[in-house]
């Protein structure tokens, strides 16, 4: 018993010296510290990114918004030759840059009212299952109109998308116009 107790004892100096050794050695330790930082570093610089992508996304609905807007507005397209896939379509061509060419989160409302007020009372195309209503009526001349875009903009950080329905960030434009005397 008197040998085992010494083996112990002789064993505690030599564990404290490998443990000072280790303390004291440097080799390595930035390797640990990027392992450390690196990680929510990285991430933070791809949320960053994400931010700015989807950011100009939406700026592209919008602008696309306004511009197709503008061609009812004129005139340059009217509701005989215009029905959802076409309003689709249009607005599609000048989304293509940063979306597909087929544009599978866009949903569309176009509507005419009788006034501003009744068309800022509108409830933005929501059901109360909050799902889209959308339909396509293009008022005549001299009408007062909205368009409301819809976009499901896919987002790719997982910490984001957990948060978000079906992963998707919602990207929305409106305009509200009164159709020139065409």
């Amino acid at each position: 018993m008197g040998d085992q107790t010494k083996r112990i004892q002789c064993s505690a100096p030599i564990r404290r010296r490998l443990f000072s050794r280790f303390i004291k050695n440097e080799e390595g330790v930035t390797a640990i510290e990027f392992a450390f930082l690196g990680l929510p570093f990285f991430f933070l610089i791809f949320v960053i990114l994400e931010a700015c992508i989807g950011f100009a996304a939406q700026q592209m609905v919008a602008n696309a918004t306004d511009d197709v807007a503008r061609l009812f507005r004129t005139g340059q397209e009217t509701s005989a030759k215009l029905n959802e896939a076409r309003l689709r379509d249009l607005l599609c061509q000048r989304m293509v840059i940063l979306m597909s060419e087929t544009c599978p989160g866009l949903e569309v409302d176009l509507r005419q009212f009788d006034t501003f007020e009744d068309a800022a009372k509108s409830n933005l195309g929501f059901n109360e299952d909050g799902s889209i209503d959308t339909r396509v009526d293009l008022g005549p001349a001299l009408t007062k109109n909205m368009l409301r875009v819809y976009y499901r903009w896919p987002v790719v950080t997982n910490m984001i998308a957990e948060r978000l329905p079906d992963g998707k960030l919602l990207l929305f434009a409106s305009n509200t116009w009164q159709n020139e005397p065409f």
